[in-house]
């Protein structure tokens, strides 16, 4: 890649950019579920302001991935790594694995010891990304998801 990436914190100026970059991924493979549309609508309320984070790409100044940390009431987690999206237009270009690596080191400032996913198996290259981060399946929760077909965890040392 021959242009810098750089991952930012969230602010509302992403808002539109954070809902866009999901809904494009979840449309193509899916559809939007209730849970997709709370958090995609209200960042702020769903994730932030519940003591969340979320991670911004930007490649020659836009917006072209985001990812969230969102804390988790699953026993044992501390948080779920949801909403990763990068737009087709940057794919390929390690983005992904970017911020899944600072999500990961955010979490682990954090304090966590554990996350959590879900995923759809039919997602390939995301499966592939989590695994290349250390994350490992499981199935133990119960899925609000009606996609949700994958679940994985990564114990943070």
């Amino acid at each position: 890649m021959n242009t810098i990436v750089s991952i930012i914190p969230y602010s509302d100026a992403y808002q539109d950019a954070f809902r866009q970059l999901n809904e494009e991924w979840i449309v193509k493979y899916f559809e939007l579920e209730e849970m997709d549309k709370r958090a995609l609508n209200h960042p702020k309320e769903y994730i932030l302001d519940k003591g969340g984070y979320i991670a911004v790409a930007l490649w020659e100044g836009l917006a072209v991935g985001v990812c969230a940390l969102i804390p988790c009431s699953h026993e044992g987690y501390d948080f779920e790594l949801s909403k990763m999206g990068v737009s087709p237009k940057a794919q390929g270009k390690g983005i992904g694995k970017l911020l899944g690596e600072h999500i990961i080191a955010k979490a682990k400032e954090l304090g966590a010891k554990k996350l959590f996913l879900e995923s759809n198996r039919k997602l390939g290259p995301a499966l592939s990304l989590y695994k290349k981060l250390g994350f490992r399946e499981m199935t133990q929760i119960a899925s609000p998801y009606s996609r949700s077909d994958i679940q994985m965890e990564l114990n943070i040392n």
